[in-house]
């Protein structure tokens, strides 16, 4: 590679990394723990997701229930069971029968137990939260703007993480191999930052080139390619677009007639006949109570046995004939491909607890390769023949940069008491917490004006808070983690066994730390006694 070509990719690689590595950090590390956001929710609320339960719905008790509660004539009754939660996602559209029934949409959780409903804000937790903020969508509330600004800041730091890790690549492609295996922590920093973000950077590439290329597709295809082909191919309705990608709308016009009610149950086990690989997961009732009314049962194999399938028997209620039938265990077309691979490889959900932490420990690397890029950048221009101004200013830089991101690991911890201390509180009380003690924590730390100290701090305040978010989750419930052993509550004791680990590992390297520097002092130390005159050294 030639000097300029090397130097275009170098300052590339530098000036898009500098200006999203703030952001970039936030996304990575809040993403990390969005894998378990489930079970973070379960944590929270002690609500342990029992699968057995939910394999023996009563469909039809579910629906009575609704019933009791609303007017579902004429309506699209929507019944999503997610597969690591224990609460049933209810979507009731607003009715056809515009005279009779002029009842708005809603969307709210159902317990199947006690067929208890609540909404969104009441239903929000941590989990929710982690995952929301690994896409700023926090930002659109704040702002207030009628487009989502965050979801476009997100998306743009994806697309320019790209050019960093494509430029990243290229810098370092002559000694790629030499330099992967190199790692010298006891060398001078700048060394030792240079071996971690290289070797890191090449492990992680893969990882972080599907997390920029799956992030920027969610967050800004639908203004730069959606909307343009939607008004040049397709005439500006958006509808074909979406039934040429295979999402079409349920549309089934009402006879008037009214006619019994639905039997559910018979329906989703006809499906489960046919589909002896496949699991329930979606149960649609249209046009509820009218002649024409159809139920959609939907249906997935696990990733485990196929890596993308989506199943769908209609049946019309009145025959009880089956209207359209798609087998998940049939070979999957391109669209669905294309769309559904994004979001399995996203979200991790190809495989169990194995790939979330295997996604988990990726991303936390990433936030490591981030970190150490900010460091890299200030010691390589902590040089005598750059102005004292800028040595200043650059110093200040990292020192913000680590004490906002750096701030976010005590933060969490301390996230994760508040919440269990206060399971059911508000949207805004997880806010509130949230971002006051971010920035609380951002300014304290930033006093530390000294580097070491501001990485230290953070690692011992974040060790210790996670250590006591077990002990927090016993004496308020009880479930200490031999208990959520011994009555299977995998998802509460794997949250608790995940932050005994993880402050156990930041103990580790907190310990670490502070043994290099206390020998680095005094080694320093040692070098600046000078043996007095006639007595040997």
């Amino acid at each position: 590679m030639n000097l300029r070509n090397y130097n275009i990719y170098f300052h590339t690689h530098t000036i898009s990394g500098i200006i999203i590595t703030a952001v970039l950090f936030v996304i990575f590390f809040a993403g990390s723990l969005s894998f378990f956001k489930n079970e973070i929710s379960a944590w929270q609320k002690n609500s342990p997701n029992n699968v057995e339960a939910k394999r023996s719905l009563d469909y039809n008790k579910i629906v009575d229930s609704l019933g009791k509660k609303h007017n579902l004539y004429g309506r699209e009754v929507s019944l999503y069971m997610p597969p690591h939660s224990g609460k049933i996602n209810v979507y009731v559209s607003e009715s056809k029968d515009t005279v009779n029934n002029k009842a708005k949409g809603e969307f709210f959780y159902l317990d199947p137990k006690t067929f208890e409903a609540t909404d969104y804000k009441n239903s929000y937790d941590l989990g929710e939260f982690l995952y929301r903020l690994h896409f700023l969508a926090q930002v659109n509330q704040v702002a207030k703007l009628g487009f989502p600004l965050g979801y476009y800041i997100a998306g743009a730091v994806a697309f320019i993480f790209l050019f960093a890790l494509f430029t990243g690549l290229l810098v370092h492609w002559q000694k790629i191999v030499s330099n992967f295996y190199l790692f010298r922590p006891w060398e001078k920093l700048k060394t030792m930052w240079t071996d971690l973000h290289t070797a890191l950077g090449v492990i992680t590439f893969p990882f972080l080139f599907v997390f920029a290329v799956t992030g920027a597709y969610f967050l800004i295809s639908h203004p730069l390619f959606e909307e343009p082909t939607i008004a040049m191919q397709y005439d500006g309705k958006e509808d074909s677009l979406y039934a040429d990608l295979g999402y079409g709308s349920h549309e089934l016009a009402m006879k008037g007639a009214t006619t019994v009610k639905p039997d559910l149950n018979h329906f989703v086990k006809a499906a489960q006949k046919k589909w002896t690989e496949a699991t329930v997961n979606h149960v649609e009732v249209l046009n509820y109570g009218d002649s024409s009314m159809q139920v959609h049962v939907g249906g997935f194999i696990p990733p485990t046995k196929k890596f993308t399938s989506n199943g769908e028997l209609v049946f019309d209620v009145a025959s009880g004939a089956v209207i359209r039938e798609n087998d998940p265990a049939r070979p999957s077309s391109y669209t669905e491909v294309a769309g559904n691979a994004m979001y399995v490889l996203h979200f991790g959900d190809f495989g169990g607890y194995a790939t979330k932490i295997m996604y988990f420990l990726l991303g936390i690397c990433s936030c490591i390769v981030i970190i150490s890029g900010v460091l890299i950048w200030l010691v390589a221009r902590e040089k005598n023949n750059v102005p004292p101004k800028k040595r200043k200013f650059n110093i200040w830089l990292t020192r913000i940069y680590l004490s906002v991101c750096m701030g976010m690991f005590p933060v969490t911890a301390a996230s994760f008491i508040a919440v269990k201390l206060n399971p059911y509180g508000s949207q805004h009380f997880v806010y509130s917490f949230y971002f006051w003690s971010w920035l609380a924590a951002s300014i304290a730390f930033l006093f530390q004006k000294d580097i070491y100290k501001i990485c230290r701090d953070n690692l011992l305040a974040g060790a210790i808070t996670g250590l006591f978010i077990p002990v927090t989750n016993g004496m308020v419930t009880g479930n200490w983690v031999w208990v959520s052993y011994i009555n299977r509550y995998y998802d509460i004791l794997f949250i608790d066994v995940f932050w005994i680990l993880v402050s156990a590992c930041t103990f580790i390297c907190w310990w670490l730390m502070v043994k290099k520097q206390k020998e680095k002092n005094s080694k320093a130390l040692v070098s600046n006694i000078k043996p007095a005159v006639g007595v040997p050294a």
